[in-house]
């Protein structure tokens, strides 16, 4: 839909994700002028903008709230009123609330503005000393261990660089199934408290920063974003050789188990790995 002629536009707002100084001059100016701040969290943000000698009306709109608000904030922008999205901090709709308000916005024919700023996921990218010209942003890790499982099997073979959140409570959990599906070897960057007094990066194999974390208290504290190095091109090749011995293992009508027990071995990969191979070619073969 057309942008409406009307004069109401809703900012999408970047805000510090740990130092106060990262907040851009932009980012103040236009805080400083809208008629209301929708944030995620009133008390959090209202510390922010007593920190810049702001005032200005807010509302609060997160995960719980959010689709019951989108009607006050689409009438007052009718009524020409300008009004800022934020989230507790970084960039909005980045793993944060925000989503069904733009795109509402967007169909109702409203202006929506970026206000670009701080953001963890690109802040780790740049720090990580890892791959950037392809990455996949996964966002946070799931709490339940079946989930989580799902999701790392799943990018277990992924070429490019992918980037995880992770909270303080489940880090040493997920670095300890991140060794079992990349396999401890694989490079990662452990990015802790980034812009914050106690940040720390560390680039180092993902058994290696296993180790940190349960060594180390300190590196069990704060908000994590982890960058993991994608499967080596070497991998790539292995899995070539791994598909060829596996149909010559099938034609021989071992059962499954013993096939990728076998393929594994011989390909130099892993043996789920090898299995879940297993399975597609079977399922290749009988449609």
């Amino acid at each position: 839909m057309e942008v409406s002629n009307n004069s109401g536009c809703l900012y999408v707002v970047a805000t510090p994700i740990g130092n106060l100084g990262d907040i851009s001059g932009r980012a103040i100016e236009v805080l400083a002028g809208v008629d209301l701040v929708a944030a995620e969290d009133t008390r959090h943000s209202g510390r922010l903008l007593r920190h810049l000698g702001l005032e200005c009306p807010m509302l609060a709109l997160h995960e719980h709230n959010e689709r019951e608000r989108l009607d006050v904030i689409l009438e007052r922008l009718a009524q020409g009123q300008q009004i800022a999205l934020v989230s507790d901090a970084g960039t909005p709709l980045i793993s944060d609330p925000g989503y069904p308000l733009v795109r509402a916005c967007h169909e109702a024919g409203f202006r929506v503005s970026p206000v670009p700023g701080a953001s963890a996921l690109v802040a780790a990218l740049s720090v990580a000393g890892l791959p950037t010209d392809q990455f996949f942003f996964r966002g946070f890790v799931p709490r339940k261990e079946s989930a989580r499982r799902g999701l790392l099997a799943a990018c277990e073979q992924v070429a490019a660089t992918q980037v995880f959140y992770e909270s303080s409570h489940r880090i040493a959990d997920t670095l300890g199934a991140m060794c079992e599906h990349f396999g401890g070897r694989r490079e990662a960057a452990l990015c802790r408290e980034l812009t914050k007094l106690h940040e720390t990066v560390r680039l180092k194999p993902l058994r290696d920063l296993l180790e940190l974390v349960q060594s180390d208290g300190n590196q069990r504290k704060g908000e994590f974003v982890l960058v993991v190095a994608g499967v080596p091109m070497a991998a790539t090749v292995d899995d070539q050789a791994l598909q060829q011995v596996l149909g010559v293992l099938l034609d021989e009508n071992l059962p499954l188990k013993q096939v990728a027990a076998i393929a594994a071995r011989l390909a130099g990969v892993k043996r789920n790995h090898a299995y879940r191979q297993a399975l597609e070619l079977v399922e290749r073969k009988t449609r």
